[in-house]
């Protein structure tokens, strides 16, 4: 059904797609209140925070879409006389996105949309966690009037999405998740065929460094953010913090006292800011983490009992601010995927420089400073997908989405996503 469905959509016109599409988020907005609530009670985000996630799809979906017809169009080389010479941008066919739980609708729609404008069929593989984000975005095309098998969602687990994957029917697959799930989606994507295409986007373990000259109470109240918001559980979270020494203590003194005042709790309740963990175990996970690190000599300046809805073996976790860390403990290694982080003071920019790249993962990294040539300096000589100054834990539509090392490959979003969908077809005509 989806490869018959795809090869009439491809000869629809960007235009006419890019309302269908358009619709498609309107019907999504529509939606906001519900899927909020859902999104809540799936995973645990606190309510108040989650009907941004549905304005974040609106987001990169219309800037995708309002791309589209540049990016898309006719690639014109006629300066040659007697010869007739152009490149199209041909969708690659059928498109596999496998989506994770911590952002259903965020990362899902970095690849559906751009994929569907493209002129792709795509099917939607959700997380168990969050099954009902397929519903929702299936009830949107529908109502939209998306030709039927467009768009489809199938409920695997993973063997049976590694056996789909190997079954050669997809043209490329798009997956967000771990590293060992990248692997597996690799090693299936490369078996006995080459011409599968894969964009992976993995861990992360992102850093940030605040210099001398930064504003303060604006990189505290913002790395906060960066370091907690979803519990921690962001791909492009901040997970340790370099600080210069001639700061470092003011820092870490506010740091902390902002950190104190989340309020943890039953993420239903408008004034919890601070919901639980996904599951039991992966709070089980972070908690091992942060012993680990503090038997090994660091030092947690959060006081626990001033969450008392954080309880051991449950999925709720207080927040957690570690000092007297370093590169030997998992804690500023390993991704953690939790409320904690890592915060280290250094001498000078070319120590920040040093520990920022010393990782195995490279998604995103920030500087804080008030000096955009000491930042852009600073951002050259670092191993990342996107640099930030003076900002965290954001994804810009108009940049391109991709990282380095063992987060990934491949791109999404911006105009380059589109050529992660497409292929390009040479035309060579002798007149």
């Amino acid at each position: 059904l989806a490869k018959k469905a795809q090869t009439r959509w491809k000869s629809i016109s960007i235009n006419d797609r890019a309302n269908i599409c358009l619709s498609i988020v309107d019907n999504m907005l529509s939606m906001k209140q519900d899927i909020a609530e859902e999104i809540c009670w799936q995973m645990g985000r606190p309510i108040r925070y989650c009907e941004g996630e549905v304005n974040g799809f609106a987001e990169r979906a219309r800037h995708m879409i309002n791309i589209a017809e540049k990016k898309l169009g006719v690639i014109d080389c006629n300066d040659q006389p007697g010869f007739n010479r152009y490149i199209l941008r041909e969708p690659l066919g059928l498109v596999l996105s496998i989506v994770p739980w911590n952002y259903p609708y965020l990362t899902a729609v970095n690849s559906i949309i751009p994929a569907i404008m493209a002129g792709n069929a795509v099917i939607m593989k959700p997380s168990t966690q969050t099954p009902l984000s397929a519903e929702r975005i299936t009830q949107a095309t529908q109502q939209a009037g998306l030709p039927p098998g467009v768009f489809q969602t199938l409920y695997l687990d993973h063997p049976a999405t590694e056996s789909l994957i190997k079954d050669k029917q997809f043209n490329f697959v798009c997956f967000t998740g771990s590293v060992s799930g990248g692997i597996k989606v690799s090693e299936a994507a490369s078996h006995e065929f080459l011409g599968l295409g894969l964009g992976l986007e993995l861990g992360g373990k992102d850093p940030a460094y605040v210099c001398p000259d930064a504003n303060l109470q604006t990189s505290v109240e913002s790395l906060v953010d960066g370091a907690f918001f979803n519990s921690g559980q962001s791909c492009c979270g901040i997970e340790r913090i370099y600080v210069h020494t001639k700061i470092y203590d003011q820092f870490v003194e506010k740091f902390v006292d902002l950190v104190n005042q989340y309020q943890l709790g039953d993420p239903s309740k408008p004034d919890t800011t601070l919901g639980p963990m996904v599951n039991a175990q992966a709070a089980g996970k972070v908690r091992q983490q942060i012993n680990e690190a503090v038997a090994q000599g660091a030092i947690a300046l959060i006081d626990e009992s001033n969450f008392p809805a954080s309880k051991e073996s449950s999925a709720y976790l207080a927040p957690q601010v570690l000092v007297n860390v370093n590169h030997s403990m998992s804690v500023m290694r390993d991704e953690s995927f939790g409320p904690v982080v890592g915060i280290m003071p250094v001498e000078s920019d070319e120590e920040a420089i040093e520990l920022m790249n010393d990782s195995d993962y490279g998604l995103t990294a920030s500087v804080w400073t008030t000096d955009e040539a000491r930042a852009i300096n600073i951002g050259n000589q670092l191993e990342t997908g996107t640099f930030f100054m003076n900002r965290c834990d954001y994804l810009d539509p108009a940049l391109a989405w991709t990282g380095v090392k063992h987060t990934g490959r491949g791109c999404t979003l911006s105009e380059i996503g589109y050529e992660q969908l497409t292929r390009p077809k040479s035309f060579h005509l002798k007149q």
